[in-house]
C-alpha cells in the first residue's frame, strides 16, 4: 500500500510533520529571538555557496555529506555537486537538466528530483529520487554508472555498505542493490504501512553486519545486512489514540549507534535506548519528535515536536536540561560541535547551545530561508543547508 503524504491543511501539515515551513501559516508563532542576545563564543563563517534549488517546497530533508575533504550535495532540480569542504570551491557539477543525465541529451526525460542527499564510498556516489530511481555516479567526476527504478520515492539518503547500495522507499520496502551494476540483491517488505503518515523516512544505519531503521509505525527494526532477514524489532511508540492523527507514530529521525547502544525517537512516542545486538530496551523517556537525536560522551540531545531542545542522561534517560527559548521555530535535529549543540530554524538562523546547561551561546544567519536538515559536523566544522540550496560552513573559537 502506497504511503500517503500528510496533506490535511497547510496549518496541520506544519504542526504534524514538522516541515519547518518557510510559509506564514504556522499555527503557533515562532518565539521571537532576543534582541539583546550576547554571544559567549565566536562563530566564523568559512564560506557560503549555492548548490542548486535545494529542497524547495518538496518537504524533503536534503543534507550534504563530506568524505575525504570533499562535500557532496544534491538538489531537487537535478544537480549533483562536489565542493572542496575547506574552501567551498567547486570541484565538479552535473545537471540532469543539461545532460539528460543517464539519457545524456534525451529531452523527453524528466529532471532527476534528488531527495535525502547523496551517499559516498570510495569512488561511488549514490542518490535516490522522488520519482523512485536510484542513481550511481563516479564520485571523482560525476560521470554516470547506473540507474535503477524502485517501487516508490526515495526520501532518505542511501547507505553504501560493502559491495551494496541500500535504499528505503516510501512504500515500506528496503532494496539492496549491487554497487557495481545496480542489480537487485534482496528486498525487505515491511508489509502494510499506515494509511496516514508523516512525509519522510529516516536514513538507514549500517553497523556490524546489521541494518537499523525507524519504521512508519513507530518501531526500531534490525535486519541482516547480507540477506535482509529481520533480526528483531522494538517499539518506539504505542500507536494508540482516538483519531488517525493521534495514532501517527512515525520514526522519521536517524537511528544513532554509540558503542553498542542504539538511540531513536518517534512522533507521539519516546526517546528510547536499546541494546544493539539483542534489541533489548535499556530505557525509554516520553518524547515526541520527528527529528534525529545527537549524542556525546555524557548525554543524548533531542528536539521535540514543539522545538524545545532537551538533554537526557545517556545512561539512564534522566532529564538534564531543556531550553524553550527557540520554541516553535521548527528546529532541525541537533548536532554536537565540540561543547555545543547546533540547530537550524525556519528563518535561516543557526543556533549554538552549551552542551552542559543548554544556554544559548551563539547564532548566525545562513539566509532568510528555512533550514530543514540536521547540521553536519565534520571535525571542527559544521555544514548547514537551507531549503533553497545555500550551504554554509562554520567554525567556533573562544570569544
Amino acid at each position: 500500500m502506497i504511503k500517503r503524504a500528510l496533506l490535511i491543511t497547510l496549518a496541520s501539515l506544519v504542526t504534524l510533520t514538522g516541515c519547518h515551513s518557510f510559509k506564514k501559516e504556522n499555527v503557533q508563532p515562532p518565539t521571537a529571538l532576543a534582541k539583546d542576545f550576547k554571544p559567549t563564543v565566536q562563530v566564523t563563517r568559512l564560506w557560503r555557496t549555492s548548490v542548486g534549488d535545494g529542497a524547495g517546497a518538496s518537504g524533503v530533508r536534503l543534507r550534504p555529506t563530506v568524505v575525504d575533504g570533499v562535500l557532496y550535495a544534491a538538489s531537487t532540480d537535478g544537480k549533483l555537486v562536489a565542493l572542496d569542504a575547506a574552501s567551498g570551491k567547486s570541484l565538479w557539477s552535473k545537471s540532469s537538466r543539461t545532460h539528460g543525465w543517464f539519457g545524456w541529451g534525451d529531452k523527453k526525460r524528466k529532471d532527476a528530483t534528488y531527495a535525502g542527499g547523496p551517499a559516498v564510498s570510495g569512488d561511488l556516489l549514490a542518490v535516490g529520487t522522488l520519482d523512485g530511481h536510484v542513481y550511481a555516479v563516479n564520485a571523482k567526476d560525476g560521470s554516470p554508472r547506473w540507474d535503477v527504478a524502485v517501487s516508490s520515492q526515495v526520501l532518505a539518503s542511501p547507505v553504501i555498505v560493502g559491495d551494496m547500495v541500500v535504499v528505503r522507499t516510501g512504500d515500506g520496502r528496503i532494496y539492496a542493490l549491487d554497487a557495481a551494476t545496480g542489480q537487485r540483491r534482496w528486498v525487505y517488505d515491511q508489509g502494510t504501512v499506515p494509511l496516514l503518515s508523516l512525509r519522510g523516512n529516516g536514513p538507514l544505519l549500517a553497523a556490524n553486519g546489521v541494518l537499523f531503521f525507524g519504521s512508519d509505525d513507530g518501531k526500531l527494526v534490525a535486519l541482516r545486512q547480507d540477506n535482509g532477514a529481520k533480526l528483531w524489532e522494538q517499539k518506539l511508540a504505542s500507536g494508540e489514540g482516538r483519531t488517525e492523527i493521534d495514532r501517527l507514530n512515525d520514526a522519521d529521525g536517524a537511528i544513532l549507534l554509540d558503542g553498542s547502544t542504539l538511540y531513536g525517537t518517534a512522533y507521539h512516542g519516546n526517546l528510547v535506548a536499546v541494546d544493539g545486538p539483542s534489541g533489548r530496551p535499556l530505557w525509554a523517556h516520553p518524547f515526541s519528535s520527528f527529528e534525529s537525536p545527537a549524542v556525546n560522551d555524557h548525554a543524548v540531545y533531542g528536539v521535540n515536536d514543539a522545538s524545545v531542545v532537551w538533554a537526557f542522561d545517556k545512561n539512564g534517560g534522566a532529564d538534564m536540561w531543556k531550553n524553550d527559548a527557540l520554541k516553535y521555530r521548527w528546529l532541525t535535529g541537533p548536532a554536537v560541535q565540540g561543547n555545543y549543540v547546533v540547530v537550524g530554524d525556519l528563518e535561516g538562523y543557526v543556533h549554538w547551545l552549551q552542551t552542559g546547561d543548554g544556554a544559548l551561546a551563539a547564532r548566525e544567519r545562513l539566509s532568510k530561508k528555512a533550514i530543514r536538515a540536521q547540521p553536519l559536523v565534520v571535525g571542527d566544522t559544521v555544514y548547514v543547508e537551507d531549503v533553497e540550496g545555500r550551504i554554509g560552513a562554520y567554525r567556533l573559537s573562544a570569544h
